[in-house]
């Protein structure tokens, strides 16, 4: 029987040894396949055959899945930030009462977060297919008035091979974060973070990743790779502003290359029992930089805007580059 594109499905499990093979306990309520991405050599010889003969070797094994856009949840966006930025697991508690729980994800500074692998099985009702060691080298969060917010991932991960799907794994209940339920603040590095709102300004946004983990082969009697190494991040942010006087303040503020905290609060339903910092489940994303470019003035249904880019970096006013917090119910991430 031939495959159907409606009976794929993707299935994550958390490893425990990175690298060795986990069970499947959640599915990804999103799109995407797994691709092998082996290496196959021909090589050259001069052996009196027109064409050349069929003789190859495999030098390498890599394997990739590319999670496309996707609607981002409350509930299914730590499995992006645990593979990408730091394995946190267990939800912090909200106060002793709060039914909430909270995942922050701070981008490292002086020192390297260790961050949680992944099994990945992806196909469909002709094949599954299964790849180890999976973790994020990029992800973007973006999202524009009147829409959800869209998530999308880039994983790497050691080899593809054919499995069976694990039968338990189930699909989880999510809620959509929503563009419209967002608030932006702006604030000068040396102050607190989410204090001052700029109202009726911000369009769109666009944040992109890198995440700085590169694989590493060596000679361990492998082809795959035999660990991952951590290297510098990359975060950017793109923002369209509604052309008023905020916009003209934060121009100013590109002009001066003057450093500005951003921070990005998205809201949803109310938890059920409210904690000591939060009664509703959240997204806050935090950004420490400076402007990097502003383009030429835009039109949208007759009305300016404007779009420019703020690059993300550590500063050292306000000690600390960036973190990206989840607000949840799930006691642990599934």
């Amino acid at each position: 029987m031939a495959g159907v594109k409606a009976l794929r499905r993707i299935q994550l499990g958390r490893e425990t040894t990175a690298g060795t093979i986990a069970v499947a306990t959640s599915y990804w309520r999103g799109v995407g396949t797994i691709e092998d991405q082996r290496e196959i050599v021909f090589p050259e010889e001069d052996v009196g055959i027109l064409g050349g003969v069929d003789r190859t070797y495999i030098p390498k094994l890599l394997a990739g899945i590319t999670l496309g856009d996707a609607p981002a949840t409350f509930e299914q966006l730590p499995h992006v930030l645990e593979a990408g930025i730091k394995a946190i697991g267990t939800g912090a508690a909200d106060g002793t009462q709060g039914s909430d729980k909270i995942y922050a994800y701070a981008f490292p500074t002086t020192s390297l977060n260790t961050i949680k692998t992944y099994t990945i099985e992806g196909g469909d009702n002709q094949q599954a297919e299964v790849m180890e060691y999976g973790y994020v080298d990029s992800f973007g969060i973006s999202g524009n008035a009147e829409e959800a917010l869209v998530v999308s991932s880039e994983w790497i991960g050691r080899q593809v091979a054919n499995t069976t799907f694990t039968t338990t794994a189930t699909i989880p209940t999510v809620e959509e974060i929503l563009f419209g339920k967002g608030k932006l603040y702006i604030d000068t590095a040396g102050g607190t973070a989410g204090t001052t709102q700029v109202t009726q300004t911000l369009l769109g946004m666009e944040l992109s990743v890198k995440t700085g983990i590169i694989p590493k082969f060596t000679a361990d009697g492998q082809i795959y790779f035999s660990f991952i190494q951590y290297v510098m991040p990359e975060l950017e942010l793109k923002l369209t502003y509604e052309h008023n006087g905020s916009a003209v303040t934060e121009k100013t503020a590109w002009r001066d290359q003057t450093p500005r905290q951003i921070q990005l609060k998205f809201e949803g339903s109310a938890v059920q029992t409210a904690g000591t910092l939060y009664s509703v489940k959240t997204l806050k994303i935090d950004l420490l930089g400076k402007y990097e470019a502003w383009e030429a003035l835009d039109e949208q249904d007759g009305n300016s805007i404007v779009s420019c880019t703020f690059r993300s970096r550590y500063n050292a006013t306000a000690a600390k580059h960036a973190t990206i917090t989840v607000v949840n119910e799930l006691t642990s991430i599934p």
